[in-house]
């Protein structure tokens, strides 16, 4: 008598898998829907449409694919068009495949785990957010580039012994960037150079002459011109990338065009902010002002929404969107024990985010400040960023969820209840060893 083997239920005959690459992709189907059931199409565009045909003749409606580089988008988005449901899936979910490794293999692997309904689709955001997130990501490449340029500049003056980005604090603000441009116009004399300087900096005079007496080489000044023009063109780059960001939001609001021109300024000013001011643009959109949170901006507030996309019910709960951000612990149980609780290691771009606005919060008087330094206190620096991260995630959930505002405690409120909580405890623990806890008795 034979034994029988045991696989898992088919659940959706009518999946396919994808295995997808740069110059080919791989798709499975079930065997009994073609007699040629694996196939190998090209990537450019007609082969996509090709693939599409070829799954609606197999009477295919659901599809997996692997995300790999960039190189699904332009799949995905054509077979999304084209009416299937498309789940994009985690690579370290399907990767164990027995025997030897081919695109073949993989195509089929992916289907037979899609078929039985072992994988969950990774969040893919509307179109909307699709596009914003385009342009938010290309903005922070066009500032990473300017930063390069910046690190040119101080090359090209390093070379020469200028020394002014040792005695100011930005050379890319208006005093250094002023003497570097007088610098190309031919200017050498740090008497003329120095008058240049804004009154505002604190520097002291005499350092800041000698920091502009160099050793001038043609070859310096050509790669300092070069990158000081490059800085520039970046920088107006970011300016168009900036409308094209504010042009989206709006038409996303139904604002006029015409409305916030004018960037408001606070005190201490990021110049790799959002050029224009969109907490009205934000608000319309949300339904609440999540610029009211500690150590969230416009800017900022955008890099999030831009990854997490608007609608917050894709999470069921604030556990469940900490997860997703990489802001909570995974905990790993055997045995009844935590085996393991440490968070993994993988970016999430918006979970970065609310980091720098747990960073930012530290230096505040705030209780979420109150809060940091605490958990700084007994667990170091990284666990107090990771907990104020979430902290100020959970906030932001609900408040874009429920379309709340932000309703802060007072920092006595809060060490008021955190002394009452921490009492709590202590009676728990007295009560534990047959005692008892009184007040102390003052004279």
């Amino acid at each position: 008598m034979k034994e029988k083997k045991n696989v898992f239920p088919v659940l959706q005959p009518d999946a396919a898998g994808i295995d997808i690459s740069s110059k080919e992709h791989f798709i499975a189907v079930n065997p009994d829907r073609d007699d040629q059931s694996i196939r190998c199409f090209g990537s450019f565009t007609e082969d996509l449409y090709a693939i599409a045909a070829w799954l609606k003749k197999c009477h295919v409606s659901t599809i997996a694919m692997e995300a790999t580089g960039i190189y699904w988008l332009s799949l995905f988005l054509v077979l999304e068009e084209a009416g299937f449901e498309v789940l994009l899936v985690n690579v370290r979910h399907v990767k164990n495949v027995r025997g030897k490794k081919s695109d073949v293999s993989d195509a089929e692997w992916i289907r037979q785990l899609h078929s039985c309904g072992l994988l969950s689709a990774s969040f893919q955001p509307d179109e909307f957010t699709r596009t914003l997130r385009t342009y938010m990501r290309h903005r922070k490449n066009l500032l990473q580039m300017a930063a390069t340029h910046i690190l040119m500049m101080q090359k090209a003056m390093e070379q020469m012994n200028i020394k002014l980005q040792h005695v100011i604090a930005d050379i890319t603000g208006k005093s250094g960037m002023a003497i570097i441009a007088a610098i190309l116009k031919g200017e050498r004399d740090p008497e003329n150079l120095f008058q240049l300087l804004d009154g505002r900096i604190k520097a002291n005079k005499e350092d800041v002459k000698r920091s502009l007496r160099g050793v001038w080489k043609e070859e310096n000044i050509f790669e300092l011109e070069q990158s000081y023009e490059m800085y520039h063109l970046y920088r107006s780059k970011r300016m168009d990338c900036d409308k094209r960001i504010k042009n989206t939001l709006l038409k996303k609001s139904g604002t006029a065009q015409n409305v916030n021109e004018a960037k408001k300024q606070p005190a201490k000013s990021n110049k790799n902010n959002l050029h224009f001011d969109a907490t009205e643009i934000l608000q319309q959109i949300t339904g609440t002002d999540v610029t009211e949170i500690f150590g969230i901006n416009d800017s900022n507030a955008i890099e999030i929404l831009c990854e997490t996309g608007f609608d917050m019910n894709k999470w069921p709960t604030e556990k469940h969107f900490t997860a997703w951000l990489n802001l909570a612990p995974n905990n790993r149980i055997s045995g009844g024990k935590v085996l393991s609780s440490k968070i993994p290691r993988k970016k999430n771009r918006a979970g970065q985010v609310f980091r720098l606005a747990a960073y930012a919060v530290q230096r505040s008087n705030n209780w979420l400040a109150l809060f940091y330094h605490r958990i700084k206190s007994k667990a170091g620096v990284r666990k107090a960023i990771t907990a104020t991260a979430r902290k100020i995630a959970v906030i932001f959930y609900k408040m874009v969820k429920d379309r709340i505002m932000f309703s802060p405690v007072s920092i006595d409120a809060y060490a008021e209840s955190f002394k009452q909580r921490q009492l709590k405890k202590l009676e728990r623990q007295a009560k534990s060893f047959g005692l008892k806890l009184t007040p102390r008795l003052t004279l």
